[in-house]
Protein backbone atom coordinates (compact mmCIF):
# COMPACT_ATOMS: atom_id res chain seq x y z
CA UNK A 1 0.00 0.00 0.00
CA UNK A 2 1.18 3.26 -0.77
CA UNK A 3 1.98 6.06 1.72
CA UNK A 4 -0.66 8.38 0.64
CA UNK A 5 -3.17 5.74 0.79
CA UNK A 6 -1.82 4.37 4.64
CA UNK A 7 -2.04 8.19 5.33
CA UNK A 8 -5.64 8.58 4.67
CA UNK A 9 -6.39 5.25 5.59
CA UNK A 10 -5.11 5.99 8.98
CA UNK A 11 -7.22 9.56 9.23
CA UNK A 12 -10.38 7.73 8.31
CA UNK A 13 -9.94 5.34 10.91
CA UNK A 14 -8.53 7.85 13.46
CA UNK A 15 -11.73 10.38 12.15
CA UNK A 16 -14.24 7.06 12.90
CA UNK A 17 -12.87 6.24 16.29
CA UNK A 18 -12.11 9.30 17.66
CA UNK A 19 -15.11 10.97 15.82
CA UNK A 20 -12.86 14.18 14.50
CA UNK A 21 -9.79 14.59 12.46
CA UNK A 22 -6.96 14.97 14.18
CA UNK A 23 -5.07 18.77 14.14
CA UNK A 24 -2.47 17.06 12.31
CA UNK A 25 -4.94 16.13 9.61
CA UNK A 26 -6.83 19.69 9.93
CA UNK A 27 -3.65 21.50 8.60
CA UNK A 28 -3.09 19.62 5.41
CA UNK A 29 -5.85 18.45 2.93
CA UNK A 30 -7.58 15.22 3.81
CA UNK A 31 -6.94 12.97 0.87
CA UNK A 32 -9.80 10.77 -0.35
CA UNK A 33 -9.55 7.05 0.47
CA UNK A 34 -9.04 4.88 -2.76
CA UNK A 35 -12.34 3.19 -4.28
CA UNK A 36 -12.38 0.00 -3.00
CA UNK A 37 -11.44 0.50 0.40
CA UNK A 38 -13.88 -0.22 2.76
CA UNK A 39 -14.08 -1.70 6.05
CA UNK A 40 -16.15 -1.59 9.46
CA UNK A 41 -14.77 0.18 12.02
CA UNK A 42 -15.47 -2.16 15.45
CA UNK A 43 -15.59 -1.11 19.27
CA UNK A 44 -11.78 -2.11 20.38
CA UNK A 45 -12.09 -3.68 23.86
CA UNK A 46 -8.56 -4.35 25.48
CA UNK A 47 -8.27 -5.58 28.49
CA UNK A 48 -6.67 -3.07 31.00
CA UNK A 49 -3.63 -4.73 33.13
CA UNK A 50 -2.50 -3.07 36.86
CA UNK A 51 0.48 -1.90 36.20
CA UNK A 52 2.89 -2.39 39.14
CA UNK A 53 5.73 0.41 39.40
CA UNK A 54 9.43 -1.63 40.47
CA UNK A 55 12.00 0.03 42.35
CA UNK A 56 15.49 -2.26 42.02
CA UNK A 57 18.74 -1.64 43.37
CA UNK A 58 21.33 -0.36 41.00
CA UNK A 59 23.18 -3.94 41.60
CA UNK A 60 19.90 -5.87 40.66
CA UNK A 61 20.17 -7.58 43.15
CA UNK A 62 16.98 -6.37 45.40
CA UNK A 63 13.56 -5.06 44.24
CA UNK A 64 10.34 -3.62 46.01
CA UNK A 65 7.22 -3.23 44.25
CA UNK A 66 3.51 -2.44 45.42
CA UNK A 67 0.08 -3.59 44.41
CA UNK A 68 -2.50 -1.53 46.54
CA UNK A 69 -1.33 -2.11 49.84
CA UNK A 70 0.53 -5.46 49.45
CA UNK A 71 4.57 -4.58 49.33
CA UNK A 72 6.76 -7.88 47.80
CA UNK A 73 10.29 -7.19 48.66
CA UNK A 74 12.86 -9.43 46.47
CA UNK A 75 16.07 -10.37 47.07
CA UNK A 76 18.02 -12.52 44.39
CA UNK A 77 19.05 -15.84 45.60
CA UNK A 78 22.29 -15.17 44.44
CA UNK A 79 22.93 -12.65 47.78
CA UNK A 80 21.37 -14.71 49.83
CA UNK A 81 22.75 -18.33 49.71
CA UNK A 82 25.44 -20.24 47.48
CA UNK A 83 24.52 -22.39 44.42
CA UNK A 84 22.66 -24.94 45.16
CA UNK A 85 22.78 -24.12 49.02
CA UNK A 86 20.05 -23.30 51.68
CA UNK A 87 22.05 -22.06 54.01
CA UNK A 88 21.90 -18.12 54.02
CA UNK A 89 25.20 -16.57 53.38
CA UNK A 90 27.03 -13.80 55.82
CA UNK A 91 25.89 -11.13 53.24
CA UNK A 92 22.48 -12.35 53.38
CA UNK A 93 22.10 -11.51 57.48
CA UNK A 94 23.09 -7.91 56.66
CA UNK A 95 19.98 -7.84 53.79
CA UNK A 96 17.52 -9.44 55.84
CA UNK A 97 18.44 -7.37 58.39
CA UNK A 98 16.93 -4.48 56.25
CA UNK A 99 14.13 -6.27 55.27
CA UNK A 100 13.09 -6.92 59.12
CA UNK A 101 13.34 -3.25 59.69
CA UNK A 102 10.98 -2.37 56.94
CA UNK A 103 8.70 -4.84 57.82
CA UNK A 104 8.45 -3.88 61.16
CA UNK A 105 8.09 -0.14 59.97
CA UNK A 106 5.97 -0.75 57.13
CA UNK A 107 3.62 -3.69 58.00
CA UNK A 108 0.33 -3.68 59.17
CA UNK A 109 0.52 -6.97 61.31
CA UNK A 110 -1.41 -10.23 60.30
CA UNK A 111 0.65 -13.22 57.46
CA UNK A 112 4.26 -11.84 55.96
CA UNK A 113 4.32 -14.36 52.96
CA UNK A 114 8.17 -15.96 52.34
CA UNK A 115 8.14 -17.24 48.94
CA UNK A 116 11.48 -18.96 47.13
CA UNK A 117 11.42 -19.44 43.66
CA UNK A 118 14.42 -20.79 41.17
CA UNK A 119 15.20 -20.53 37.11
CA UNK A 120 14.54 -23.05 34.85
CA UNK A 121 17.96 -25.21 35.35
CA UNK A 122 17.79 -28.74 36.92
CA UNK A 123 14.50 -30.86 37.83
CA UNK A 124 10.68 -29.28 38.93
CA UNK A 125 11.11 -31.60 41.55
CA UNK A 126 14.36 -30.17 43.28
CA UNK A 127 13.60 -26.75 42.34
CA UNK A 128 10.79 -26.75 44.79
CA UNK A 129 12.41 -28.40 46.79
CA UNK A 130 15.24 -26.18 47.12
CA UNK A 131 12.90 -22.97 47.01
CA UNK A 132 10.70 -24.31 50.02
CA UNK A 133 14.39 -25.29 52.15
CA UNK A 134 15.54 -21.81 50.82
CA UNK A 135 12.17 -19.87 51.96
CA UNK A 136 12.08 -22.01 55.37
CA UNK A 137 16.03 -20.79 55.90
CA UNK A 138 14.69 -16.94 55.11
CA UNK A 139 11.72 -17.31 57.45
CA UNK A 140 14.18 -18.42 60.60
CA UNK A 141 16.53 -15.68 60.18
CA UNK A 142 13.52 -13.60 59.83
CA UNK A 143 11.29 -14.94 63.09
CA UNK A 144 14.49 -14.08 65.17
CA UNK A 145 14.85 -10.39 63.52
CA UNK A 146 11.80 -9.69 63.42
CA UNK A 147 11.14 -11.20 67.07
CA UNK A 148 7.25 -9.94 68.51
CA UNK A 149 6.45 -7.65 65.09
CA UNK A 150 3.14 -8.95 65.59
CA UNK A 151 3.50 -11.32 61.90
CA UNK A 152 2.69 -14.31 61.29
CA UNK A 153 5.42 -15.79 58.88
CA UNK A 154 4.34 -18.42 56.43
CA UNK A 155 7.12 -19.95 54.07
CA UNK A 156 5.92 -21.68 50.92
CA UNK A 157 8.79 -22.58 47.74
CA UNK A 158 7.16 -22.13 43.78
CA UNK A 159 10.12 -23.55 42.50
CA UNK A 160 10.12 -22.31 38.73
CA UNK A 161 6.70 -21.76 37.99
CA UNK A 162 6.39 -18.82 38.89
CA UNK A 163 9.47 -17.14 36.96
CA UNK A 164 9.61 -13.09 37.30
CA UNK A 165 11.09 -12.87 34.16
CA UNK A 166 11.40 -15.24 30.66
CA UNK A 167 14.06 -18.08 31.18
CA UNK A 168 14.71 -18.40 27.61
CA UNK A 169 14.02 -15.81 24.72
CA UNK A 170 13.76 -16.69 21.10
CA UNK A 171 14.94 -20.42 21.53
CA UNK A 172 17.82 -18.57 24.22
CA UNK A 173 18.94 -18.80 27.50
CA UNK A 174 19.29 -15.56 29.14
CA UNK A 175 21.63 -15.54 32.22
CA UNK A 176 20.13 -12.07 33.63
CA UNK A 177 16.89 -13.13 33.83
CA UNK A 178 17.44 -16.64 34.98
CA UNK A 179 19.56 -14.46 38.13
CA UNK A 180 16.50 -12.51 38.47
CA UNK A 181 14.35 -15.20 38.63
CA UNK A 182 16.19 -16.82 41.84
CA UNK A 183 14.71 -14.79 44.24
CA UNK A 184 13.10 -15.04 47.89
CA UNK A 185 9.89 -12.58 48.31
CA UNK A 186 8.71 -11.02 51.47
CA UNK A 187 5.38 -10.32 51.18
CA UNK A 188 3.22 -8.26 53.17
CA UNK A 189 0.03 -5.94 53.37
CA UNK A 190 1.42 -2.00 54.65
CA UNK A 191 -0.35 -0.12 57.12
CA UNK A 192 -2.69 2.80 55.68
Amino acid sequence: MSRSRRTALAVAVSAAVVGTVPAVAAATPVPTPPPGVTGTVEDLVLPVEDIIGEVESLDGTESQSRRGTEVTLALTSDVLFAVDKWVLTAEARRRLEQVAAKVRAEAAGGVVRIEGHTDDQGADAYNRTLSQRRAQAVERAMRGLLGDAGVTLQARGYGESRPKLPNVVEGKPVAKNRAKNRRVEIVFDARQ
